[in-house]
Parts: structure tokens; sequence; C-alpha cells
């Protein structure tokens, strides 16, 4: 089979421009106004009616080629907050912000496959291509369906696909049920008693009890939580003091939770306040925790799980479709869009070697490669789902 997957020539040159400029000039959550409009142009050129602002930065492309059944396709649009350290000619002209998902690749993947099916509607029925804002933290998706996503746009079943520089390229992976893990997010403030660092039994050292709670807090997935319960938690920031000789009054710790299901993740909740409570208690401290629910799990729905993975066989074969992948302990939005209709959200193996850069990574690149797969995937799908016959 040519290595095109049956987009056009023309059409795979495209999506690489597009990558690379996207790649060039990454914008972040809800700032990505650039990259808008160059999809919302991109449609507009193969006659797809357009819908832009929902969610903020948000454009949905609508086609529709008769009556019949409708279908929604998801790519996200925003970069990160980090600095790249690639040496790409297409290396980000913004200092900070980086394409470290593969966003572009995304957002290029379905521009490329909505060509394809603008100029050949091999389906009977409505496919709406969803180019979400805001992926990364900060919950684009939610917005979206907040905003009336499926109300102004009706889907049937929503579909999405990530990129993953550790699967072989050439390979998909899915699962049915849960896929990603429970995100949220927490900030502890300890509260003790400044005082000098010659005399620390002057005061209650803030500093030594975010020591303790750290360590204290690991023993919550082991000693609270079963080894085989998924669940991490995980301490990312600590801040606290201002000179070398004074013990500071409060230290502020923050980080992540990740679960792979809503009962263990009320557990694991539960479990800190105890802790925050035992260890203040223990040192004559205050510690007060805000945790912050965030996005929920992506749970793929059977129906849809066995027609994306389907799809992705038609093309590459059975053996190269991985149906029970592990789930991801990383997390993502399209989960939201998965709690309004059935759906399902594949990976793309997009590795080269062992070696290849990870996702988030400063030297990491979309790869290129992948860009015709990943539309022949989008147009097998809406092919198979929306029959011309």
């Amino acid at each position: 089979m040519s290595t095109n997957f049956g987009i056009e020539a023309d059409t795979c040159a495209r999506m690489m421009d597009w990558r690379h400029d996207l790649h060039a000039n990454p914008e972040t959550a809800f700032e990505e106004h650039r990259t808008a409009q160059i999809v919302a142009d991109a449609l507009m050129e193969m006659q797809i009616a357009v819908d832009r602002g929902l969610g903020g930065t948000g454009v949905v492309g609508t086609l529709k080629n008769g009556e019949g059944p409708s279908i929604a396709l998801r790519a996200d649009m925003d970069a990160l907050n980090m600095t790249e350290l690639g040496s790409s000619a297409h290396k980000s002209t913004r200092e900070g912000k980086m394409h470290g998902c593969g966003h572009d690749g995304h957002t290029a993947m379905l521009l490329g496959a909505a060509v394809h099916l603008a100029r050949h509607r091999p389906f009977r029925g409505t496919v709406h291509f969803v180019f979400q804002p805001a992926e990364e933290n900060e919950g684009g998706g939610r917005k979206m369906v907040e905003e009336g996503l499926f109300e102004k746009f009706p889907a049937d079943a929503v579909y999405g696909m990530h990129n993953i520089p550790q699967m072989p390229r050439g390979k998909f992976g899915i699962r049915t049920g849960i896929a990603t893990a429970f995100l949220d997010t927490f900030e502890i403030t300890v509260t003790g008693k400044g005082c000098h660092a010659a005399a620390p039994e002057t005061g209650i050292d803030s500093v030594v009890i975010a020591a303790n709670l750290v360590t204290t807090l690991q023993n919550i997935v082991s000693r609270r939580i079963g080894a085989i319960e998924a669940a991490v938690v995980t301490v990312t920031q600590i801040h606290g003091g201002d000179t070398w000789n004074v013990v500071p009054e409060q230290v502020v710790m923050r980080g992540t939770v990740r679960t792979l299901d809503a009962g263990i993740q009320d557990r694991v909740e539960a479990a800190m306040k105890e802790v925050c409570a035992g260890v203040a208690q223990a040192h004559g401290a205050t510690i007060d925790l805000q945790y912050m629910r965030g996005y929920p799990g992506v749970i793929n729905t059977p129906d849809e799980t066995n027609a994306a993975a389907s799809a992705a066989m038609r093309l590459v074969g059975e053996e190269q479709v991985m149906t029970d992948v592990k789930p991801a302990m990383g997390s993502e939005d399209f989960a939201f869009m998965l709690q309004k209709r059935p759906g399902a959200y594949i990976c793309i193996g997009a590795g080269e070697t062992a070696n290849d850069p990870p996702l988030h990574n400063p030297h990491y690149d979309f790869n290129d490669a992948i860009l015709p797969l990943g539309a022949a995937y989008w147009v097998e799908l809406v092919k198979q789902q929306l029959p011309a016959t």
C-alpha cells in the first residue's frame, strides 16, 4: 500500500506545510487566534461551513453530504509553556512556547482529512471537524461542551486521536473503558512559627513539616491504596522562605493526583486530608489542603472502540492494532466530550527508534511521516460510520 494511504500528494504536502507553520508559531491555552484563523481559512477554502468562537478560540467545521447519521472528529490546537531545545528549521519562534505534545500534527491531520472528504465525499451524513483550544491544563474541551458543542453540532459519536512517540510508527493502540487517568491537583499551605535559623527550637519549622509531609503523602499509594489499584500522588512544587537565616512562617506545596477509578479518587482525597491533619497535630502547625478535581478519565465506549479499531485495521492490518493497551496515567480533556456522547480515543504510533524524545520533552517534534496515516484513519472512520450506500 502507498505510504500516503490513499491521501493525495498535494494534501500530504499541505499537511506538512500546516504542521511546520503551526509548530513555528505555537499558541497556548485560549490564545490560539492565529491557529484558529489558519484552520478556519483552510476549511472555508474547502467550502466547509465554519463556526468560530466556541470555547473562546475553538473552530468547528461541518461537512454535510445528504441525509444520514453524524459524527464528530476532534483535534486539539494548543501548545505548551515550555522552551524548545530542538534545531529543526521549523523550530518555535516564540520564546517559552512550544508544540511539545504534537497538537500541531493533530490539527494538520484533521485538516488533511477534511480536504480529502470535501473533495471526494465518500460518505452520507454529516461530519463535524472539531478543533479544540486549551487541552493542556485549562479544559478547553469542557468549555466547548458547556457552551453547547453537541447542541449546536449534534453528533451520534465523537472520536479523538493522539500521537505516541513510544509506539512504533504504523501501529495503533486503543482499549475499551478507562483509557486515561482522572486528573486532580492540590495546594497545601503549611503554617508554622517563623524564627531565627540559629534557634529553630523557638519556632515551628514549616520547612521540616513540609519535608515530612512529602514523604508521608507517598505512603498513601503503598499503604492506603493497594498495589493493584492504580494511583499516583506527586508533589511538584515547594515554595517557602526568603533568606538564609530565617525559618519561614509558611511553606506552600503543590502537586497532582492521578487515578483510574472514581472510587479510588475519593479515597486518595480522604487520605490526604487525614495525613495533613495528622502531621499538623504532630508538629503543632496548621495545614490547609485545597484539593481540586480536574479532568475526568477518558472512558471509551465499546461499540465506538470497536469502530475505531476496525477503521485502523483496514489501513494497517489487524496485527498492527493493539486493542487492549494499558491505561495511561496521563490525562486528556477529551473526557468531557465522552461524558456527553459515546466515542473513542485512539493512539497512533509515531516512534522511529527506542530513543525518540517523549511528549512534553524540549527535544520532541511531531513525526511528519504519520501525517498521511492519521488523515487516512479519519477518512476511513467516516466512510465506515457514515456509509454512502
